[in-house]
């Protein structure tokens, strides 16, 4: 009886103490979302990021709120010269942020650091042949996401993401995306979704649409996504949703289950703006 009763206060205890730290965090986003846009920030928007003067006012609202508690929460790192000024952080967060507008959300929990280069970098990946033996292979990239809480990105690429949001091209939505995927736990293409969402309807649409972009990936047949969708399901997520974004209308068009998954996802409806 005694044991039991020493495990039940343990886990009376552990339930209280995550109550209270989701209420103190809860308490301290508020109040970082209640303080005053800076206005170096707005005019940082409006030199660098045109779409925002498009969204309906409540989502420019919305995203600045949203704004100051990313950037309140998470670190910025420059590599190889880059300093990392309120242009870059401001410019970076505004387009993540695009992703959590109008969605309950923990503000990417496994992100701690986003590090910044000046224009593409090379990383060094493990590379084995078919003997079983291990190499290393450089890479040459614009950005990349890992699970163990870094995003990196080019900063030239992130900068001209931000001034043409209608390209169907964005490195920042495309890597954060990949943070919304791996909240699950693997990045593999299915994000949690909502209780209002079904996860067979899911499953089915976005299978049926990456196989067909394989399918005209492997004929080089004319596509609204990029062909690097084809590469696999994390991949097409992300590319995806690059074009929910970028151009909804499109997206909508020609691809109309498609869109209607994401805008259910998202909590958003672009094509309307």
């Amino acid at each position: 009886m005694t044991a039991l009763y020493i495990v039940l206060t343990a886990s009376a205890f552990a339930i209280i103490w995550i109550l209270s730290s989701n209420y103190r965090k809860k308490r301290k986003r508020q109040q970082v979302a209640s303080q005053p846009f800076p206005k170096e920030w707005r005019q940082i928007l409006r030199n660098n990021l045109p779409f925002f003067y498009k969204m309906p006012t409540d989502l420019q609202l919305q995203l600045k709120d949203k704004m100051q508690i990313f950037l309140a929460e998470k670190d910025f790192v420059g590599r190889k010269g880059q300093d990392i000024t309120d242009e870059v952080k401001v410019t970076i967060a505004a387009q993540a942020c695009m992703l959590l507008l109008n969605r309950g959300t923990d503000f990417y929990p496994f992100l701690k650091t986003i590090v910044v280069y000046p224009a593409a970098f090379i990383t060094r990946h493990n590379r084995y042949d078919a003997s079983g033996i291990q190499s290393e292979e450089p890479r040459v990239l614009l950005g990349e996401s890992w699970n163990r809480g870094q995003v990196i990105l080019s900063w030239t690429d992130s900068a001209n993401g931000g001034a043409d949001f209608e390209d169907g091209h964005n490195l920042v939505i495309h890597e954060f995306a990949h943070q919304l995927d791996g909240e699950s736990g693997v990045t593999n293409g299915a994000p949690p979704l909502s209780a209002e969402q079904d996860y067979e309807q899911w499953a089915k649409v976005m299978s049926q649409e990456f196989q067909e972009l394989q399918r005209k990936a492997s004929t080089g047949e004319q596509t609204l996504l990029d062909k690097y969708g084809a590469t696999n399901p994390a991949e097409f997520f992300a590319v995806a949703t690059e074009i929910f974004f970028e151009k909804p209308q499109e997206l909508k068009s020609l691809h109309p289950k498609l869109y209607q998954e994401f805008r259910q996802y998202y909590c958003l409806d672009p094509a309307e703006w």
